[in-house]
């Protein structure tokens, strides 16, 4: 049986430039490496019409339970000026031990070491009591709508049972070992529009300022203490991220206004309980003001946790044996595609050191690759006990 060199691999998927939802062929060649290893492979290609098509791969080896899946996305972010990249981003390049290149980081790498060590572990383990299977989507770093989302859909539809899932996200900050996700914050975010009456400067009583209304709506926004925390999340915030008045005459009292805003918060709300919170502060001043508004809500996800078992402490023992780090539990950091597998298996988040992921030369650590090749597969030796 074939096995398959994490680096090789590495390098090969990085040669490919699937800037989200691009797909650039990397689909096709994932397949054809995992039939080669004796899984049995599905394609699917998601779109509506409102956004690009995006393929994905669901693969499996075996049809017994316990179903131990791996998930992850090849999709990358643009590499942006490519003169400040030392090397060019889409063709690999190893110096002073890092492998450069965009997507080493996040998250083709760990895409690599996980299949080189299935490779590996099949070799050892022909007959083994379960299945192995991947989730792998090209629309994890875009707007995730025709991806990891509706993969899930599909396998619910499909009876696909998975038992366990481990996200080869990037989750560590600084050292390889340092910590696992379990959970993550909810994201909610909020596109509102103050409408106002346009009119000369020079004559404010006859007009009505939406930016006036808008400063004291975001400065409520602000003020609110959502919570303190709790003993697996940290505290709810918002922040303003964009406010927007279109109007290029400096004599004009403008007619509308707008502000976006990202909330990111934890188990003690939910979407709902804060769109009320929230509209509540909205009705609350443009009654007092006699204005109209409209608001938008994009929920990106609900918060989640999933709590520890036997396979999560198995895990932060293997990667202690490894790294001689034992990992902490976390649920840090912004959302990941765990949002959506958690509805149909518990999951946990574990991949390389994440300082270089989004950046000009994103790297790897050649060490790091090795050594999480081999947790992935010390995790497979021991699932499949």
């Amino acid at each position: 049986m074939q096995t398959f060199n994490e680096l090789q691999l590495a390098k090969e998927l990085i040669r490919f430039p699937t800037v989200t939802p691009i797909d650039a062929g990397i689909m096709k060649f994932i397949e054809k490496k995992l039939i080669s290893l004796g899984f049995k492979t599905k394609i699917l290609e998601f779109k509506d019409k409102n956004n690009s098509s995006v393929k994905n791969l669901y693969a499996r080896l075996g049809n017994k339970s316990p179903n131990f899946c791996y998930a992850g996305h090849l999709d990358v972010v643009p590499p942006g000026i490519l003169s400040d990249w030392t090397v060019n981003p889409f063709k690999p390049t190893v110096k002073k031990g890092h492998l450069i290149g965009r997507g080493a980081n996040d998250m083709k790498s760990s895409v690599a070491a996980f299949i080189s060590a299935v490779s590996s572990f099949i070799n050892k383990n022909v007959n083994f009591k379960g299945s192995i299977s991947l989730l792998i989507t090209g629309d994890e770093e875009g707007i995730a709508i025709n991806g990891t989302k509706k993969v899930v859909e599909y396998l619910k539809k499909e009876k696909e049972k998975i038992d366990f899932c481990l996200v080869g996200e990037p989750t560590n900050p600084n050292k390889l070992g340092e910590m696992i996700k379990i959970g993550r914050r909810g994201s909610i975010t909020g596109k509102l529009t103050v409408i106002g009456v346009q009119g000369h400067v020079a004559y404010p009583h006859r007009a009505k300022n939406p930016s006036t209304i808008l400063v004291q709506i975001l400065k409520e926004l602000k003020e609110i203490i959502f919570d303190k925390g709790t003993k697996d999340f940290q505290p709810t915030n918002l922040e303003v991220t964009k406010i927007n008045i279109d109007n290029s005459a400096d004599n004009v009292i403008p007619g509308i206004a707008n502000a976006n805003f990202n909330i990111r918060f934890n188990n003690k709300h939910s979407a709902n309980s804060i769109k009320k919170k929230l509209n509540k502060i909205f009705n609350k001043i443009s009654k007092k003001n006699k204005t109209k508004y409209t608001i938008e809500y994009i929920v990106s996800g609900e918060s989640f946790l999933t709590k520890p078992n036997k396979t999560t402490y198995m895990i932060q023992n293997v990667i202690k044996k490894i790294t001689k780090i034992k990992p902490q539990f976390s649920t840090t950091g912004g959302t990941s595609d765990a949002r959506f597998i958690r509805k149909i298996s518990p999951c946990l988040e574990f991949g390389l050191v994440g300082k270089t992921m989004h950046k000009v030369d994103e790297s790897v650590s050649l060490k790091d690759l090795k050594n999480l090749t081999k947790i992935y597969l010390n995790i497979l030796e021991n699932y499949f006990k």
